[in-house]
């Protein structure tokens, strides 16, 4: 743990990936853990081009209870460590594979009222389930709040063109906005520490980050409770629950 506090603490530029495990702490279920979301339904169900185009009225049932069930988690004190790192420390890039949106909440948190939350947002390289897309003209916009599923006519509309709009998350066989993963790839390139937290590092393109800072002569520091294929390549790899570990690695402000 000392060494890992170092590492962050000595670190010029920091490029930290978060995957699903940062948030189950905060009830959030993760999406290939056991009860995982995936679960009880199968993916092409729900997050496909296709399953919204077939029946937008259950995807967005299915979307709406997911949002509600995220907007009553509360962000855990790893969100709160890593907002008060990427805050206190000008050189921190967050990314994270996460669409629940508990890091831009420890951000508004943690920055209070008179501070500037927007330099602890992170790069969303899946999209995030607070916001909505408008299926026609790709306008984006705050989530909205009360979805009514009950038809197609009462499902949400684009105020500017009237397409049907869909959460703003990037679904199964859609390509990556290339600006946020190119953002995310530029950050690790430059970055000589990549903080790994609670993801798999199995879904790529996402789960390359800490592989070019690597390649760019940076280190790696996992925090996982369980090995993945980035463990042998850290140079630090700290097993479990990133909000017990996390706090302790983050130099105080």
């Amino acid at each position: 743990m000392e060494r890992a506090r170092r590492m962050v603490g000595d670190a010029e530029r920091i490029v930290v990936l978060t995957g699903a495990g940062v948030s189950a702490e905060s009830g959030v279920p993760t999406f290939r853990g056991a009860g995982g979301l995936w679960k009880s339904r199968r993916p092409e169900e729900l997050a496909t081009p296709g399953a919204f185009a077939r029946d937008p009225q259950l995807v967005w049932e299915w979307y709406a209870s997911r949002r509600a069930f995220v907007s009553d988690c509360a962000p855990n004190e790893a969100h709160f460590a890593l907002a008060r790192l990427a805050l206190g420390h000008g050189g921190t890039t967050l990314v994270t594979q996460n669409v629940d949106g508990l890091h831009h909440r420890a951000a508004a948190a943690v920055a209070g009222e008179d501070g500037d939350p927007a330099q602890a947002y992170p790069l969303e390289v899946h999209g995030a389930l607070h916001r909505d897309l408008c299926s026609r003209c790709g306008r984006r916009t705050p989530g909205v709040s009360v979805v009514d599923a009950t038809s197609m006519e009462s499902l949400p509309r684009c105020e500017e063109c009237e397409g049907m709009l869909r959460p703003d998350v990037v679904w199964f066989g859609e390509a990556l906005d290339p600006e946020v993963i190119g953002a995310a790839f530029e950050a690790a390139r430059r970055a000589d520490l990549c903080l790994v937290v609670g993801t798999s590092a199995v879904v790529y393109p996402a789960a390359s980050v800490p592989e070019i800072t690597l390649q760019a002569g940076g280190a790696i520091v996992e925090v996982n409770p369980e090995s993945t294929p980035l463990t042998s390549l850290a140079a630090l790899s700290l097993k479990g629950p990133a909000g017990e570990l996390v706090p302790g690695i983050v130099p105080e402000a």
